[in-house]
């Protein structure tokens, strides 16, 4: 009863700001219809609930199964199985993130199908899988992280060349999505299961970070790889947005219920499948064991089930909204401040972050303060929203505008910046774009570039996740520098008191 009590408070306080903000701007500049309202409620509820049962069950199923996993495929002694299994285990783990469905849906909706959900999900998927192979050979042979990054972002610079501006969104969306809620903890635990058998253990403790961050690349590689062999040509794009919209209540939320379902149970099934062959072949549990996870498994299901529900009947659409509204009004300074603000709050209340900071100041032993990572954070991924909103209110402004050189930095300072602190910074992305970035602050954008003349809700609807995902890359990085100095200053310090 604790553990979801828990679960309750770390989603309420991530979800609460979004809220509350709405219900200000309701009251204000941008009065919602109250049948709108009311599901949008409904579905912050829904969204709560679903993702505290879901987080719970990813603590007591899923992450366990990235563990035994990890330690199975370590213990094999066989290059070759690691990189198989790690693979499948890529693919699975990838189509059931909750975030890539999301981003999926929308390239769906907002293509009218061109781009079908599930090309995206199963594309994004081989990325993945093919990236977490890479990740631990990586991590069994040594291959420096910062060697292996440059190589894969300059591959992805290359491509960038011969992506279409409508995948070249997608793609760093998609590299933002999938590295979600269930796919993190699962990557992380995998890992960990294979690096802690290395026998030294500062290589252990670097290793432990930086699977997310390859795994990531993957999903950037495959949707741009996509594009070129498609040879798509150019695809229109538009939002259906009914300001005062349907009076109904209650029937969006059971209309969607039973395809969501059945998605969340195909999404879920290869990885109890794969949970259940390997019990009988590797991980022999005993029966209190195997239970606990099979019931981790099932909140897992009733958790998704939830949480997509109140998404896609209630949540995402006042965002689009509140977007679409808020680029009406004269003055677009309002669009720049509530992008802002949201962008601020959202990463001050995601419970991973503060999971995040807490680790940062425990391996620098105080020396990098929790409260300065957060605070870094939540001002740049304020600022990541704002100028994607700028992006949108200026048609010159493109996304690589944003993204090259952002990337170019970074990769620059991982040769500059304790090594630690480069896989704690490539792989926080997906911490920094949580759920609440792939739902409400995706749907502001969306709604905003429908508004704006000029504006292309594909290419400038998306690309917000990318740049939220960009934030930590730079923060953390700098902050590892600054840890970099500290501790060089203070053996001179030291040395000068001993002389």
């Amino acid at each position: 009863m604790n553990a979801i009590t828990d679960k309750l408070k770390e989603v309420l306080f991530s979800v609460l700001p979004i809220v509350i903000i709405v219900l200000i701007l309701n009251f204000t500049i941008t009065p919602l219809e109250t049948p709108t309202l009311i599901r949008f409620l409904i579905g912050a509820l829904l969204i709560i609930l679903g993702l505290s049962i879901f987080l719970l069950g990813v603590d007591l199923g899923i992450t366990p199964v990235g563990n035994l996993m990890g330690s199975f495929l370590a213990k094999s002694n066989n290059v070759w199985v690691v990189l198989t299994a790690g693979a499948i285990l890529g693919f699975f783990i990838s189509i059931a993130e909750p975030d890539l469905h999301i981003l999926a849906g929308q390239v769906n909706f907002v293509t009218s199908g061109v781009i079908s959900k599930f090309s995206i999900v199963a594309i994004v998927s081989i990325g993945i899988a093919i990236m977490l192979s890479l990740g631990l050979f990586r991590i069994l042979f040594n291959v420096p992280l910062y060697k292996v990054l440059t190589g894969l972002y300059a591959l992805i610079l290359g491509l960038a060349l011969f992506t279409t501006p409508e995948f070249l969104a997608i793609s760093f969306d998609a590299s933002g999505a999938t590295t979600g809620a269930l796919t993190v903890p699962f990557i992380l635990a995998l890992a960990m299961g294979v690096s802690i058998l290395k026998k030294d253990s500062k290589a252990s403790e670097k290793d432990s970070f930086g699977l997310v961050a390859i795994a990531s690349a993957g999903a950037i590689i495959a949707v741009m790889v996509m594009s070129i062999v498609s040879r798509a040509d150019k695809i229109t794009s538009s939002l259906e947005i009914d300001v005062s919209s349907s009076n109904s209540i209650i029937s969006p939320f059971f209309n969607v219920l039973p395809t969501i379902m059945y998605e969340v149970f195909l999404a879920l099934l290869p990885l109890i499948v794969v949970f259940l062959v390997f019990q009988k072949i590797s991980f022999k549990l005993d029966k209190r064991g195997f239970r606990k996870i099979l019931k981790g498994f099932v909140y897992a299901f009733t958790g998704l089930v939830f949480f997509l529900v109140g998404v896609n009947a209630g949540f995402m659409e006042v965002g689009t909204t509140v977007g679409y509204v808020l680029a009406s009004l004269d003055n677009k300074f309002y669009l720049l401040t509530v992008g802002f603000l949201i962008g601020l709050v959202t990463i001050l209340a995601e419970p991973a972050v503060h999971v995040l900071t807490h680790q940062i100041e425990e391996v620098t032993s105080g020396s990098v303060k929790r409260k300065a990572v957060l605070g870094a954070l939540s001002i740049g991924v304020g600022f990541s929203v704002a100028l994607s909103m700028i992006r949108i209110l200026i048609p010159g402004v493109q996304l690589w505008h944003y993204l090259l050189p952002g990337y170019v930095i970074s990769i620059i300072m991982t040769y500059f910046v304790p090594k630690l602190f480069v896989g704690i910074a490539f792989d926080s992305g997906g911490v920094a774009s949580g759920p609440m970035t792939a739902t409400f602050i995706l749907a502001l954008a969306q709604g905003a570039a429908e508004q704006i003349e000029g504006a292309n809700v594909l290419i400038d609807g998306f690309g917000i996740i990318a740049m939220v995902a960009l934030t930590p890359l730079i923060t953390l990085q700098i902050l590892g520098l600054i840890f970099k100095i500290k501790s060089k200053k203070g053996g001179l310090d030291r040395d000068a008191k001993q002389c």
